[in-house]
C-alpha cells in the first residue's frame, strides 16, 4: 500500500476539483490520492471526468461503490424517473440525506490506512443558504471532525473546506489563481442531469455555477473565457 499525505473527495465537478488542484499544490501530486464514490447518480458523467482529470494531472484515483443508497433513501439524484424540483422554503428534492458526512467518514477511513492526516472536500456554505444542503457547512464539517479524531484515534486529523466560506465567483478567482480555471470549466460537470458546459441551467446547481461565471467573467472581461459563456443564460438572485 503507498501512503500517501492527503486524501481529496472528488465527484468530477469544480468545487472539488480546485479542492484536488489545491492539495496538489500544498503536497505534489504523488502525495495525494483522489477518491470518488459511485453511487448510482443520475449525473453519472462527473465520474468519468474525475478520472479523466485525475489521468491529466498524473494523480492516483480510486473508485468506491455505494450504490446501495437507492435501497435506503428517496431522492431525485438517485431517481432519474424523478423530476428535479424544489419547493419555497425547502431543500430541492436532490439533497441525499447524509451523504458528506458518509463520505467524510469513509474518506477519512481509508485516509487512516494510508497514513493521511486530512481529507479534503470541496463543500460550501453557499450551497447550505442557496439550496438547503445541510451537509455543506463548517459547522457540519467541524463536527464530523471530532467524531472522526475519535473514530481515528487522531487529534490532530483535518478536514479541509477550502472553498466553504468562499461565493462561487471566489471560487473562480481561486481556481484562476491556481492556473486551472479554464481546464476546469471546460473539464467538469456540475449539473444535476449530467449535461456538459452550461449545463441544463435549470438546477440548483447549474444556476449557482453560472452565475458565479458570469460574475467573475464580466468583472475580467480581458481573461479567456469558457466556450459556452455566450450560451449561459443569467438568473436573477
Amino acid at each position: 500500500m503507498i501512503l500517501k499525505k492527503a486524501l481529496v473527495i472528488q465527484s468530477g465537478g469544480m468545487d472539488s476539483a480546485l479542492c484536488l488542484a489545491e492539495a496538489i499544490r500544498k503536497f505534489g501530486r504523488s502525495e495525494v490520492l483522489s477518491v470518488t464514490f459511485s453511487y448510482q447518480q443520475r449525473h453519472s458523467i462527473e465520474i468519468e471526468r474525475a478520472a479523466k482529470i485525475c489521468s491529466d494531472w498524473g494523480v492516483d484515483q480510486i473508485v468506491l461503490e455505494l450504490g446501495f443508497l437507492n435501497q435506503i433513501t428517496e431522492n431525485a439524484l438517485l431517481d432519474k424517473r424523478m423530476k428535479i424540483s424544489q419547493a419555497d422554503g425547502s431543500p430541492p428534492n436532490t439533497l441525499v440525506v447524509g451523504r458528506n458526512g458518509l463520505m467524510a467518514r469513509i474518506g477519512a477511513i481509508h485516509a487512516h490506512s494510508l497514513g493521511a492526516k486530512e481529507i479534503y472536500m470541496g463543500v460550501i456554505g453557499v450551497e447550505g443558504a442557496h439550496s438547503g444542503y445541510r451537509d455543506c457547512s463548517r459547522t457540519y464539517m467541524d463536527k464530523m471532525e471530532e467524531i472522526l479524531r475519535i473514530d481515528l484515534d487522531q487529534p490532530e486529523f483535518k478536514i479541509v473546506t477550502p472553498l466553504v466560506a468562499m461565493t462561487k465567483e471566489e471560487t473562480m478567482e481561486f481556481g484562476q489563481s491556481l492556473g486551472v480555471l479554464n481546464y476546469l470549466l471546460e473539464t467538469t460537470v456540475t449539473c444535476y442531469e449530467g449535461k456538459e458546459k452550461e449545463g441544463c441551467q435549470g438546477c440548483p446547481a447549474c444556476k449557482l455555477r453560472n452565475q458565479g461565471i458570469l460574475r467573475f467573467f464580466n468583472k475580467n472581461p480581458s481573461l479567456p473565457k469558457p466556450s459556452y459563456f455566450g450560451r449561459i443564460i443569467p438568473v436573477s438572485d
